[in-house]
């Protein structure tokens, strides 16, 4: 009984279920009421986690899906998240470069479609294997790896464009052209 419950030991994964559930919600509140309701979906199933297999990954598959059900469901979300949005619209801009950068990353990384948001999170940010990674969203490694690489494209295009803008830096005493 001691190994069947060490097996099925999730608090060590909540760390990692946070993070993945705030890129799929977009707001720490969502985000922690999708954990909760994916935890719960995983304590009532348990009995069918088979021992020895990863846990983690059976983890993200629920979380993942409780959030897709949760959407279908749910046409609440989108108010919330225009309504986060008009709050985060008010918010001063900080004024150090990088705080600056990194608010651009991450809005570009919420901004991107929800499918490709999903597998570099998962690739990027928890370190899953393509395959891991597949396995937890249901998908195709092919596919996963196309959406990875469209996010990676254009985060990268976002970057690109913004070391580009005109009249960003300027000489003293000579000409801007």
């Amino acid at each position: 009984m001691d190994s069947e419950r060490r097996s099925f030991d999730v608090i060590g994964q909540l760390g990692a279920l946070r993070r993945y559930a705030r890129s799929l919600a977009r707001n720490s509140q969502d985000a922690e009421d999708l954990v909760h309701d994916a935890l719960v979906k995983a304590y009532e199933r348990r009995l069918t986690f088979r021992t020895g297999a990863n846990l983690k990954n059976w983890l993200f598959a629920i979380l993942h899906n409780t959030h897709i059900d949760g959407r279908r469901a749910a046409m609440a979300q989108k108010r919330r998240d225009d309504a986060a949005l008009a709050e985060t619209e008010q918010a001063q801009a900080p004024g150090q470069d990088h705080v600056v950068h990194l608010s651009q990353v991450r809005d570009a990384f919420m901004a991107l479609p929800q499918d490709q948001r999903e597998a570099l999170h998962l690739v990027a940010v928890e370190d899953l294997s393509y395959q891991e990674a597949a396995d937890a969203l249901g998908i195709p490694v092919g596919t996963l790896m196309s959406r990875v690489s469209r996010a990676r494209a254009r985060l990268r295009a976002l970057d690109e464009d913004s070391t580009r803008r005109p009249g960003h830096l300027r000489l003293v005493g000579g000409d801007d052209d």
